[in-house]
């Protein structure tokens, strides 16, 4: 036995999944859905819609959002491309991997090809992102210190875990799967802030789904993508792997419980600071012309990711720490609306963002903060977020979860439809396929 084999084995082998495995595959789905379909109103999501279109594949598979059928590998490319878009998915701690982006296009592609019942999706998923989750935790901190984006990396092996459990793989095919997958893992963080970033999680369900595929056809792959002498720990994290993290206690320890929905549309590192901001703005009714300067104490992945005192797009904002901080003391919020182009040029926040500044505390997890507000009375107000909103710790809530779908999905496709949605989605172990999920998904 080898590590991509145990893995492979696992998938293949594992049933009657315990209810947290499947609750967390439904809470993504209504997640990754209403974030998919309210992306699918932006122009680089018409673009690349067009440009599917314009590929010309056989009408086998949904995109979501459009009234585009597509082949499955293109429909997965463009959903994972709109479920990462707005950098509103989820995000599991602490390697800040996107699970569902990259997992669950490629499940919906298989599910419909296959005519797979809701339940059996529901479970490829969990299986396909615990994989991506483990690959990733097996290889943290050292592979995304490097450069490598482990969304585009780690969530293509998931991807391919869980297309090919619904493609029926056996246990030699799925070793093969992800042997494909693994080959084609990419992604590097230097993109962050443009459409490439999201392209990450496109390319890792397209290869996922591609991957699956291409080992039921009867092509074969490496026998240990994973930890063969030249494979993806000694190839993408030669400075340090951790095998017990990807092979330890399968079925036993379901990593997929440190996934957390998000709150706010933007990078999660930010997401204490934002909460504390927010806090200390509706607490003490602060107005911008009140605040002499915001001060953080953060992990050191708020400077290493999101230090952007300057942003000149919403893309770019979503990885400025200062705008984030800026946009919730303005506005008290940080949905898609805050990272427009045109707040990020509001003036307003424009002033507020260059009084905004943060240290860095090695101590300090990603999902704490301790920020000070210095008011222009001399006063100084301040609070400490433990756990951050949305985090393991403190989780969305399914009411809250089912509030963000409202407001993002019902100005797309309207209240009536969006109701119904949400309760395919919520009872979808229940469901004969996943055509009728797909059906009130597109346009």
């Amino acid at each position: 036995m080898n590590p991509t084999r145990t893995i492979a084995e696992f998938v293949v082998n594992a049933h009657d999944l315990p209810a947290v495995a499947i609750d967390e595959a439904k809470r993504t789905l209504v997640n990754v859905l209403a974030v998919s379909i309210s992306a699918s109103e932006h122009p680089s999501a018409h673009r690349l819609t067009e440009w599917a279109r314009a590929e010309g594949a056989t009408a086998r598979a949904t995109v979501i959002g459009s009234d585009l059928r597509t082949s499955p590998r293109g429909a997965a490319e463009v959903n994972g491309f709109l479920a990462h878009f707005q950098d509103y998915d989820d995000t599991h701690f602490p390697t800040i991997l996107h699970p569902s982006a990259p997992v669950w296009p490629a499940v919906l592609a298989a599910a419909e090809e296959r005519g797979a019942t809701g339940a059996a999706a529901l479970a490829a998923f969990a299986l396909g992102e615990e994989v991506a989750c483990r690959l990733a935790m097996s290889v943290h901190p050292w592979h995304y210190d490097a450069g490598w984006h482990i969304t585009g990396t780690t969530g293509g092996v998931g991807a391919a875990a869980g297309a090919g459990r619904l493609l029926g793989l056996d246990a030699d095919a799925m070793v093969y799967a992800l042997g494909f997958a693994g080959t084609q893992a990419s992604g590097i963080r230097e993109v962050f802030g443009t459409d490439a970033k999201p392209m990450h999680a496109a390319k890792a369900a397209a290869n996922g789904y591609q991957s699956a595929a291409f080992a039921a056809a009867g092509l074969n792959s490496a026998t240990d993508i994973i930890g063969g002498r030249r494979g993806f720990w000694a190839v993408l994290s030669p400075n340090g792997h951790n095998e017990e993290a990807l092979t330890g206690a399968l079925g036993e320890h379901w990593e997929l419980q440190r996934n957390g929905l998000k709150p706010y549309a933007n990078g999660v590192v930010s997401h204490p600071i934002q909460d504390a901001v927010i806090r200390l703005r509706n607490e003490h009714a602060l107005t911008p012309d009140q605040v002499v300067k915001i001060q953080a104490r953060v992990c050191p992945l708020v400077l290493e990711l999101m230090n952007r005192p300057n942003p000149t797009t919403g893309l770019d904002a979503k990885f400025s720490f200062q705008h984030c901080a800026a946009a919730a003391l303005v506005d008290g919020a940080g949905h898609d609306a805050q990272f427009s182009d045109a707040r990020v040029l509001d003036p307003v926040i424009a002033s507020v963002r260059s009084r905004v500044s943060a240290t860095v505390n090695q101590a300090i997890p990603e999902h704490e903060v301790f920020v000070t507000i210095t008011l222009t009375d001399g006063r100084e107000v301040s609070t400490h977020v433990e756990h951050a909103s949305g985090s393991p710790e403190n989780p969305l809530s399914d009411a809250t979860l089912d509030t963000k779908f409202r407001a993002l999905v019902e100005p797309v496709i309207g209240a009536s439809r969006a109701a119904t949605l949400l309760d395919v989605a919520r009872n979808l172990d229940g469901a004969p396929n996943v055509a009728e999920l797909l059906r009130l998904a597109a346009r």
